[in-house]
């Protein structure tokens, strides 16, 4: 009942998405779907990914919660990658396609699971090497998909069209959606008759996603085509032109995240030097290429950008410690029946597909009237509502001797999500707004390159979580709770400097894009 009461709302979520979109372009429908599976097959196979280390391959929490924080940060490390193919070469949509054909072989490998390892003994290396060769290519996969797909979404719109947040947020409600979807169906498959069975539906909704990109590139209009496809197509080495050697060096690539998603460490070296590396390039074009206006909001763009790392940083419990919480500390008998501890992890997005069109509508009733939050207010107003959910959960489990009633999970859950809308759709909406067209791939690549740093944060605070206290106590609460006051905190200084920081925006100057070959009016 319990599960059939989930899938209702999302298609309730689904409907009423739809509905408010009838005044959007066709392609937002297409771009809304095909997210919708791409998200599907990730959520759905995040949702296993701990309890099958931990369960199946017998890893224990810290070796689980490192594996899973470099996947998580390789996953988002490399759409600053994509983005900047995309820009210089390939394109959004080619790079999309070329994306969802990784994450479709990616994601079907995952179903070789080989023999459960038994107590005392060790996987099978050649089973675990092909575990590990299916997170690379989905590592690729994303990096290809995640930040062009987003960018053809702001392609959509005017930069001055006042629906650009609402589409956004539409757009997000189709990626929780799949969320939704894949937590249901492949979580709950994966957890109730095999592991290769969640992992393999996962994949079928990704091939899916694939498909309907294909088949409706016409509703696109040519946005997210290669600038130069002449320049795209020249043989340059070997009778081989750019593009085909854009997917060589990506089976290179392949090999190389092969072996460092089995090292957090390296993992978070590897953050450090590329994020200073393309922070660095883009202050560098900033200065040295763009008007004083663009440089400001660049400079407001990695302002939020940085917040970003916060955000997710805490966020990202939800995959990791928390998960794990729910199973040991939390009483899950909903209706007289014991829920699946990963079937949790939709809710967030059932959350956002309920809430998320009306929040859309929100922002759009709000701007026609000029009393929409400025996009800092927003961020500060994210930060605020994460951490109260930690506070609340810390409450509601009192002095943690007895199970965490279940209600306390869902409103964890609900102020992150509500957090989440407050800042992640509007983030992709401000990232295609203040930058320049030829940055846009790059910015919104670095954008997600946030999400990395985040989810690296995220799997050390995880691992603090896995500490045992001095009395053999969990120290898990007591994490929480000051991780939810700090974030309380910096909600507060973040509110009082976003009128500042709004001001950099430059907002009564920015113009629509110009096509190329099309005189401005």
């Amino acid at each position: 009942m319990f599960y059939l009461m989930l899938a209702g709302i999302a298609f309730i979520g689904l409907a009423i998405a739809l509905f408010q979109m009838r005044t959007h372009p066709k392609g937002l429908y297409v771009l809304f779907f095909v997210e919708m599976w791409e998200r599907f097959s990730y959520y759905g196979m995040r949702a296993l990914l701990v309890l099958y280390l931990t369960k199946h391959f017998l890893f224990d929490r810290t070796d689980a919660y490192g594996l899973y924080g470099a996947y998580i940060t390789l996953v988002y490390i490399t759409p600053v990658i994509g983005g900047f193919i995309a820009d210089k070469y390939l394109g959004a949509r080619k790079a999309v396609l070329f994306g969802g054909i990784l994450l479709v072989l990616g994601h079907l490998g995952m179903a070789f699971e080989g023999e459960q390892v038994a107590v005392g003994q060790v996987a099978d290396p050649d089973v675990l090497n092909v575990f590990y060769f299916s997170l690379a290519l989905i590592i690729a996969g994303v990096g290809f998909l995640k930040a062009n797909i987003s960018t053809i979404v702001g392609m959509l719109y005017e930069k001055t069209d006042i629906r650009r947040d609402s589409a956004f947020t539409l757009f997000y409600v189709g990626i929780n959606l799949g969320s939704t979807f894949g937590v249901l169906l492949a979580g709950g498959l994966g957890e109730t008759y095999g592991w290769k069975y969640g992992f393999g539906a996962a994949g079928v909704g990704m091939l899916l996603g694939l498909v309907m990109f294909v088949i409706f590139k016409p509703v696109l209009q040519g946005k997210g085509e290669p600038k130069d496809l002449a320049y795209l197509k020249e043989k340059i080495f070997l009778g081989l032109d750019r593009e085909w050697l854009t997917y060589i060096a990506t089976g290179f690539a392949v090999l190389l995240f092969w072996q460092l998603v089995r090292s957090q460490g390296t993992v978070n070296l590897l953050l450090v030097g590329f994020g200073a590396l393309v922070v660095g390039y883009i202050l560098y074009t900033s200065v040295l290429k763009l008007e004083a206006q663009e440089r400001n909001r660049i400079f407001v763009a990695l302002f939020l950008i940085s917040v970003n790392v916060l955000f997710w940083g805490l966020f990202e419990q939800t995959g990791s410690s928390l998960t794990l919480y729910t199973e040991d500390s939390v009483d899950r008998v909903i209706f007289g029946q014991e829920i699946k501890t990963s079937i949790f992890q939709s809710i967030n997005a059932i959350y956002i597909v309920l809430l998320g069109a009306p929040l859309a509508g929100m922002w759009a009733w709000l701007g026609r009237r000029g009393l929409e939050p400025s996009t800092p207010m927003k961020f500060a107003l994210a930060v605020f509502q994460l951490g109260l959910g930690f506070l609340v959960l810390v409450w509601g489990a009192g002095n943690g001797q007895n199970l965490t009633p279940v209600i306390f999970i869902f409103l964890i859950y609900l102020l992150h999500t509500t957090g989440e809308l407050c800042m992640s759709p509007v983030g992709l909406s401000a990232m295609t707004r203040l930058a320049p067209t030829k940055m846009v791939g790059l910015m919104m690549g670095t954008w997600f390159l946030a999400s990395a740093a985040g989810n690296s944060v995220s799997a050390i605070i995880a691992q603090a979580t896995a500490v045992v206290g001095p009395n053999g106590e969990s120290m898990v609460l007591d994490v929480y709770s000051k991780v939810g006051w700090y974030a309380i905190g910096i909600s507060v200084l973040m509110a009082l400097a976003a009128p500042i920081i709004k001001k950099g925006m430059h907002l009564d100057t920015l113009e629509n894009d110009v096509e190329e070959g099309t005189p401005a009016e």
